[in-house]
């Protein structure tokens, strides 16, 4: 590191141990005022989000994502005026945003991450096969499906399913796409779609949200699969939750009555993004059935 860095880094320090002081004193005023069980939050009025500014379909400035419309939603029902710290979702966004009390919620994060406390889970989605409609590809289930050999398959570097990939000898002939970016410039995601558009690639492995919601702009020329017979590597579903400070207990308790309160509608705010929603016997849910906990 250089120098700079290191003074940077201990600005960074000073500001993070100085804020938490004033915070501290800030929360037990606000304790004894309002009794509200969102006391930990920086500002007891607002419902500050921690967002990246252009990552559809989770969230943008212009709040076009899921993860904005879920928090109008949740601001609404706490009946607090909801705000943004944005953030390009890579390399030190928790640190820079939830981790500095900039704001106070990331609205998506992975069950078991321990870079943040995770709430109870809100939905639960796996890795897809993305792949156009006539290609005999459509209902490939499994990485390890003989009629992927030889293919061009995209994928993200360094995500869970390029473990499955290698493993069922597919590496070869796949092109990667860098995983860590700054989505104010890039989207790795967007390449993908538009290499299978223009005949680069045959098929994609996608994280499923953003597999349904590219689909479904594409209409009927693609399909997705989700990927939850993988027998090899690492398994390829997961429950999502809301992320919060560790020590913000009574916060992170409020979210998870709202979450198990309001399931029905968080529900069908991911069903219109296109979300491939699995119940726990890794089982689609429609609108039908997706009115429970997943």
């Amino acid at each position: 590191m250089t120098e700079a860095g290191r003074h940077r880094r201990w600005l960074i320090l000073l500001w993070s141990l100085a804020a938490a002081c004033v915070l501290g004193d800030v929360a037990k005023a606000q304790t004894s005022e309002t009794g509200d069980l969102s006391f930990e939050l920086v500002d007891p009025k607002v419902l500050r989000v921690c967002a990246d500014p252009r990552n559809l379909p989770f969230s943008n400035e212009k709040g076009e994502g899921f993860e904005n419309k879920l928090a109008e939603f949740l601001a609404d029902k706490l009946q607090k005026k909801l705000d943004y710290v944005f953030f390009p979702q890579a390399t030190g966004f928790v640190r820079m945003t939830l981790g500095a009390h900039r704001c106070d919620v990331i609205m998506g994060f992975p069950q078991g991450d321990d870079l943040v406390q995770g709430t109870n889970p809100y939905y639960r989605t796996t890795y897809a096969l993305v792949a156009k409609a006539g290609s005999g590809l459509e209902d490939v289930d499994t990485l390890e499906d003989a009629r992927l050999k030889g293919k061009h398959v995209g994928i993200v570097a360094g995500t869970p399913p390029a473990t499955n990939m290698a493993l069922a000898g597919l590496m070869g002939d796949a092109k990667p796409y860098p995983l860590m970016i700054d989505t104010r410039f890039d989207n790795s995601a967007q390449a993908m779609i538009d290499d299978l558009a223009a005949g680069k690639i045959d098929a994609g492995v996608l994280w499923g949200p953003m597999a349904g919601y590219y689909a479904k702009k594409a209409g009927s020329s693609l399909h997705v699969t989700p990927l939850v017979k993988e027998t090899t590597g690492p398994k390829l579903v997961y429950r999502i939750g809301m992320g919060v400070r560790p020590a913000d207990q009574n916060w992170k308790r409020q979210l998870n009555k709202l979450i198990q309160e309001n399931q029905g509608e968080i529900n069908k705010f991911l069903l219109d993004f296109g979300v491939p929603l699995l119940d726990e016997s890794d089982r689609p849910l429609g609108a039908e059935t997706a009115k429970k906990t997943p």
